[in-house]
């Protein structure tokens, strides 16, 4: 495939690393030094776009990518109150996109480990539960969007979680989410039930960001001459 990469930094070069080795073609990339590059023109050379880039200029990438044509992966965080609208746009220009919060293929694996956990603990009302992340500190966005999906999952399979909050609270009803920015740490998980006899925990721990760069890459692979909105559970079922 020919790949547009919209965001060059260290995920961005680890992408363009990864796809070369899978034997795609880089042939854009777009960063912040070079955005009257970002033409249709140029897009159009791609046939697929790959983003990562700012919570403030996720949501306008992935539309731009939809409007010239260009099936899109988007692997920004931040930016999902805007992702209904994204959607929306995405059936009305019969345009292709993938929008995830975490595209190591473990992390997705966790994610569902977690829902069936939550549904399993929706019965015992005596555990609490909390999500605790740490991540590098170039990261802007907290919680994380990794941290945030997990929390949903919660929410929906346990009637007495009605929402997130970030760090402590005193609502019952809220799931506490901390988090932690530490060194160089690629991405650690953790979610934790307690009660006055035992705790139980689920913990994902990625050692590196180079799952995050594949996994996109195979996203991209997996969108490639498809419609729609597509999500990681589609692709890895």
């Amino acid at each position: 495939m020919n790949i547009a990469l919209i965001g060059y930094g260290k995920m961005g070069k680890m992408i363009e690393a990864i796809a070369e080795e899978r034997g795609h073609r880089i042939v854009l990339k777009i960063d912040i030094d070079n955005q009257g590059d970002f033409t249709r023109e140029n897009l159009e050379k791609a046939q697929v776009a790959i983003e990562f880039t700012k919570p403030e200029t996720a949501f306008d990438n992935v539309c731009r990518c939809m409007e010239f044509g260009i099936p899109v992966v988007s692997g920004s965080t931040g930016w999902y109150d805007r992702l209904e609208d994204a959607k929306r746009l995405c059936t009305e220009c019969n345009g292709t996109m993938l929008c995830a919060s975490n595209f190591s293929l473990g992390m997705n694996i966790f994610f569902e480990i977690n829902r069936q956990l939550a549904r399993l603990m929706n019965r015992f009302p005596d555990y609490s539960v909390e999500i605790e992340e740490t991540h590098h500190t170039q990261k802007l966005d907290a919680p994380s969007g990794t941290a945030i999906t997990l929390a949903e999952s919660v929410i929906e399979e346990i009637s007495r979680i009605e929402k997130w909050e970030l760090d402590g609270s005193s609502d019952m009803n809220a799931l506490p989410i901390h988090a932690i920015r530490r060194g160089d740490v690629p991405g650690t998980h953790q979610v934790k039930y307690s009660s006055e006899i035992d705790d139980i925990e689920i913990i994902h721990t990625a050692r590196n960001r180079e799952g995050l760069a594949l996994g996109a890459v195979m996203a991209a692979e997996y969108i490639y001459e498809k419609k729609g909105v597509f999500s990681m559970k589609d692709f890895l079922i």
